[in-house]
């Protein structure tokens, strides 16, 4: 199964250049030989693909990561979306007991303390739930485009996702901001009103600032840390796992960010 999808991730990808992105949509939709997952994280670009997909009726199955601190107006633009096209975005959530281990051991907040603390804080509130949101789909579509960042620069329109074993289509890639923006405007797309605030990559509100004039797209994602460090781990590891290291030596738990370093 796998080898077969391999196959057709290949020739989706070279058919994808010259269709728009519906009918790269219908294209999935016909010919991926299984489920068929978009994960939305509400914001413009997903927001125009939850659109081509609930208006033009498609059996894709739509599901966003509710990783319980979003912001307000993610929430209504949920609601708004819901709303307009009567139809259901799936929510998935973290598993709580791995939410209260980790908060009870790195704080509420400790994602500001060390890159490690907020890569588990990634992996428990999305990577293990984006697991159980493709489990047993055959295909994922994502809104990844390819001006996001550097980091996206080298992914495909569609690839083989070996670390979920299915296919991972991205409609938008070859799509500009604003041209997206000016497609969301036309067709009336309910849209997250802190992207008009700079806000223009939206994920959770203690990790995501407005962009000054001039910074790049994703500069408001985890701008505390090193550049290179700047992915939830969605899109990066292989296999799928974050990998959670030591802050302090000798220290192995969340504790250790209000220690001092071991003697």
């Amino acid at each position: 199964m796998s080898a077969d999808l391999e196959a057709l991730a290949r020739e989706l990808d070279a058919a994808f250049p010259r269709l728009t992105p519906a009918e790269r949509l219908h294209t999935l939709a016909e010919r991926v030989p299984g489920r068929t997952v978009f994960t939305t994280s509400l914001g413009i670009e997903d927001q125009m693909l939850t659109h081509l997909i609930f208006s033009e009726k498609l059996g894709i199955e739509v599901k966003t990561l509710d990783t319980g601190r979003l912001f307000p107006e993610a929430y209504q633009v949920w609601r708004d979306t819901e709303e307009k096209y009567g139809r259901r975005i799936r929510a998935v959530y973290p598993n709580g007991e791995a939410l209260e281990e980790m908060v009870n051991d790195q704080g509420v907040d400790g994602l500001y303390y060390a890159p490690e603390f907020r890569k588990r804080c990634c992996g428990v509130r999305k990577v293990e739930p984006l697991g159980r949101a493709l489990h047993g789909a055959a295909a994922w579509i994502t809104g990844l485009r390819r001006d996001q960042s550097a980091n996206r620069q080298g992914m495909e329109f569609v690839g083989f996702d070996a670390a979920h074993g299915l296919i991972k289509a991205n409609p938008l890639f070859d799509w500009t901001r604003e041209e997206i923006r000016l497609f969301t405007e036309d067709a009336h797309v309910p849209v997250n009103p802190l992207h008009a605030k700079g806000f223009l990559s939206i994920g959770c509100a203690p990790c995501t600032r407005a962009v000054k004039p001039g910074e790049p797209e994703r500069a408001g994602r985890w701008w505390w840390e090193e550049e290179t460090l700047r992915e939830c781990g969605l899109h990066v590891e292989a296999d799928g796992r974050v990998v959670r290291a030591k802050l302090v030596p000798g220290n192995t738990h969340g504790d250790a960010a209000f220690e001092g370093p071991t003697q």
